[in-house]
């Protein structure tokens, strides 16, 4: 259906997540990937999807002055938030455990911001889902740490593996998400788009 709407347009993903290629595959878009390094600095002052729609914005100016009319390149920025603050991707393995640590018998959200510019605007759209977590041991922590190295996650931890397989005991919201792309979002705002343009 999309891959329809937007004969005449060409989709940019600038993500370098295989998580977000997937997602577009599965969505049956025509799409190419551009990647340009953004240093991912916000203000502190900046809260829940304020942060996201920030980073999600910022990592769309390398392209702007390049874009084509047809052109319509998508960004995102995802966070985990618990208790007043980001949890951002851990630096190793001990930085790793302490994140799941803190997020073991508790419920924390996910964020995600995804930014469409076009040559001539752009838009910006977020949403939140509800992640809860059973009380996982050291052990448990410890083996998903050393066996699934998820050091390239926010929050460190991936709901599609066997940490979400065996520790989550509630979901609110989109599971999409939280793998790493609102994709009903995605969906919505591009029809939005062809609608509009």
């Amino acid at each position: 259906m999309l891959k329809d709407k937007f004969k005449s347009f060409n989709i940019i993903l600038a993500s370098a997540s295989p998580r977000r290629h997937a997602f577009f595959k599965t969505m049956d878009l025509d799409f190419e990937i551009r990647l340009k390094p953004v240093d991912e600095i916000y203000s502190k002052d900046l809260k829940g999807h304020e942060i996201t729609n920030y980073l999600a914005k910022l990592k769309a100016e390398p392209f702007i002055e390049n874009l084509k009319n047809n052109d319509i390149l998508i960004t995102s920025d995802t966070i985990v938030w618990l208790d007043g603050k980001a949890v951002e991707k851990p630096k190793n393995e001990d930085d790793a455990f302490r994140m799941i640590k803190s997020l073991s018998d508790t419920t924390h959200k996910v964020v995600t911001s995804i930014c469409f510019t076009l040559k001539s605007k752009q838009k910006i759209v977020n949403t939140i889902t509800k992640v809860t977590f059973k009380a996982l041991t050291d052990d448990e922590i410890w083996y998903y740490v050393n066996t699934y190295k998820p050091l390239d996650k926010a929050g460190a931890y991936g709901i599609q593996e066997w940490i979400g397989a065996i520790g989550i005991t509630s979901i609110e919201g989109s599971y999409n998400n939280v793998v790493g792309l609102p994709t009903h979002l995605l969906y919505e705002t591009l029809n939005t788009i062809a609608e509009n343009t």
